[in-house]
């Protein structure tokens, strides 16, 4: 049986031994087969049935116990849940921001774009558009070892209409539900809030009698921006840092998640920026509180309650908001009182007018703000309380003490290092030969950061600039 063409690898010494080497194959090719065949046959004709079972059935189990069986797999279903208006399902809309980070869109060819929505405090809603997975799309995702998978799917309505509702399955091991159920879950809802908070836009509120009225809040102060002590930023810094990673800690020891600071220092000094600053640093809204516009101690504590989590009370100017002296000048002070003549009348219909209290009936006290550190002050949580004062001496010990203003910073003159913040801020240098100058005239001249900044303005030519300053410290020594 000759199947190779005669060629001339054929006629030399090693051709001819590999043909018959593959002749050989072939042949115990052949032979196996047919060995095989027959084994087959003989099995079928001497074997009973039984027999051929049992050994069918034996085979079976030893595959079983030698190959890893398949494990049991458990599956989370998270629907979207439809209440009209700005009610979707939070743990639905967290899924799909937490996925939207997770999704390659190199490796699926569908995607689609998710629109979710939340409602702000102010009752307005902001909407924001995420890359999701079209239906019938998975992707897989890695946490602490384990491997879990999602899915988009549309499953049919119970509703009598043929449009099904959209939800996503989350299927892992068995033996990780603990996993899934107590860490994996709760880490998504979180990582969702922080990107949320991340990426919304931050607004203020405003105090318009007995409820707060929202804008949205564009200041760009960051404490990169700021001109402070960097000491003292960085100690703010780290005491928010401390703060936002202490819940469990404030649960533990029986207070409320809340932390008070007073920002102290002469007027032009920053308090407003660092108070912007730590806004755009936590991501938390702002609740700018007039007490003027605060009839009594019950119409500030409706206010309180109403603010949101994750969010800013400032109360600016606090020793001019209302009788805030110390109790031993209190007593040699004379109590204020009001006439009936004209001008009084004016002063009554005119802040009726505008919608405030009148002076004469304003009947809030210091007791009011009892609220933010008695037994209401658990109603919200994670909020920071900021005052600011050109004269922290004038403020009652009862204010000053922690667990109302918790941390006090001083907002001083601008010092070396600040102005090294603002020059980089408005003319982005780093150094200068006139520097030097600068820096030993503020050593001895005290000037606010606002009249630094000032003299900075004054023209876009760095060198025209400096030598401004240079010429105002000069003068004020």
């Amino acid at each position: 049986m000759d199947f190779l063409p005669k060629t001339s690898m054929a006629s030399s010494p090693e051709g001819a031994a590999v043909v018959n080497a593959y002749k050989k194959a072939l042949a115990t090719a052949a032979s196996v087969s047919a060995y095989a065949m027959l084994a087959r046959g003989m099995a079928r004709e001497l074997l009973p049935d039984e027999l051929r079972a049992a050994v069918r059935w034996g085979a079976a189990f030893v595959r079983s116990r030698v190959s890893a069986p398949d494990k049991e797999r458990h599956t989370i279903v998270i629907r979207r849940v439809l209440g009209g208006g700005y009610n979707e399902d939070d743990l639905f809309d967290a899924a799909l921001t937490y996925l939207a980070t997770k999704i390659n869109p190199q490796s699926m060819s569908r995607l689609c774009l998710a629109r979710t929505r939340k409602r702000e405090p102010d009752g307005s809603g902001s909407c924001t558009t995420l890359l999701s997975m079209e239906n019938g799309s998975s992707t897989t995702d890695t946490f602490q070892g384990v491997e879990f998978r999602w899915t988009s799917i549309e499953s049919g309505g119970n509703d009598g209409n043929n449009r099904g509702k959209e939800c996503l399955e989350l299927s892992f091991d068995a033996e990780h539900t603990e996993t899934a159920l107590h860490k994996y879950v709760p880490f998504i809802t979180s990582t969702a809030e922080e990107l949320r908070l991340r990426d919304r836009a931050l607004k203020i509120f405003l105090n318009q009698g007995s409820s707060w009225k929202g804008i949205n809040h564009h200041h760009p102060a960051t404490f990169d921006t700021l001109a402070m002590d960097p000491s003292v930023k960085q100690a703010v810094i780290d005491d928010l840092d401390r703060f936002l990673k202490r819940k469990d800690y404030y649960r533990r020891i029986g207070k409320a998640w809340k932390r008070g600071y007073l920002l102290y220092g002469p007027p032009g000094t920053g308090k407003s920026s660092l108070v912007a600053a730590m806004a755009n640093y936590l991501r938390f809204n702002l609740y700018d509180l007039d007490l003027s516009g605060v009839y009594d101690n019950s119409c500030l504590q409706r206010l309180l309650i109403d603010m949101s989590n994750k969010s800013i009370l400032v109360i600016e100017d606090i020793d001019c908001s209302f009788d805030t002296m110390s109790r031993e000048d209190r007593k040699v002070s004379h109590a204020t009182t009001y006439t009936d003549d004209d001008d009084d009348d004016d002063e009554y219909d005119d802040a009726r007018a505008r919608g405030y209290p009148p002076e004469r009936e304003r009947k809030i006290t210091l007791s009011g703000l009892n609220f933010i550190d008695g037994l209401w002050s658990t109603c919200g949580e994670e909020r920071v309380i900021v005052f600011t004062t050109n004269y922290k001496d004038r403020l009652d010990r009862a204010l000053l003490r922690p667990g109302r203003m918790d941390m006090h910073v001083y907002m001083g003159h601008c010092g070396w290092e600040a102005f090294r913040t603002l020059a980089r801020n408005y003319h982005l240098v780093e150094d200068h030969a006139l520097f030097p100058e600068i820096r030993e005239l503020l050593s001895v001249v005290e000037v606010t950061p606002a009249e630094v900044s000032e003299m900075l303005l004054r023209s876009e030519d760095v060198d025209v600039a400096l030598r401004v300053l240079i010429e105002f410290l000069q003068q004020r020594r």
